[in-house]
């Protein structure tokens, strides 16, 4: 049976995915940002807070990763980045915000399973 940190980490690549898609759709379609990508966003940032919680056990424990200072900067980057991009089209609801939206997902996507990888 897979660890739990791999658990959540598949959640969140899922997720991470899955908003990548519906903000990719609404870029395409050419609609302003609807505030539901907005929460669905800052939900995933709740899942990657608690992905990096479950990944400093193996830091803590026995069993450390194989390079410590890579999977601290996954750790760390999976968390900085939605945020960074959240902020940066605070104040823009246009076409081009919810494609910001959708880069960050697929590179937290990205990020997990790298993250996974180093673990």
């Amino acid at each position: 049976m897979p660890s739990v940190s791999t658990q959540v980490t598949w959640i969140v690549v899922g997720y991470a995915l899955l908003v990548f898609v519906l903000a990719l759709v609404t870029a395409l379609r050419k609609q302003q940002r609807p505030a539901w990508l907005d929460q669905m966003a800052w939900m995933l940032e709740l899942l990657l807070v608690v992905r990096a919680l479950v990944g400093l056990g193996p830091l803590l424990g026995d069993d450390h990763p194989d390079s410590t200072s890579t999977y601290v900067g996954y750790l760390v980057a999976s968390v900085c980045v939605l945020p960074i991009a959240m902020k940066s089209v605070q104040g823009d609801r246009a076409t081009w915000s919810s494609a910001v939206i959708a880069v960050a997902s697929l590179a937290i996507a990205v990020v997990a399973v790298r993250l996974e990888m180093t673990s």
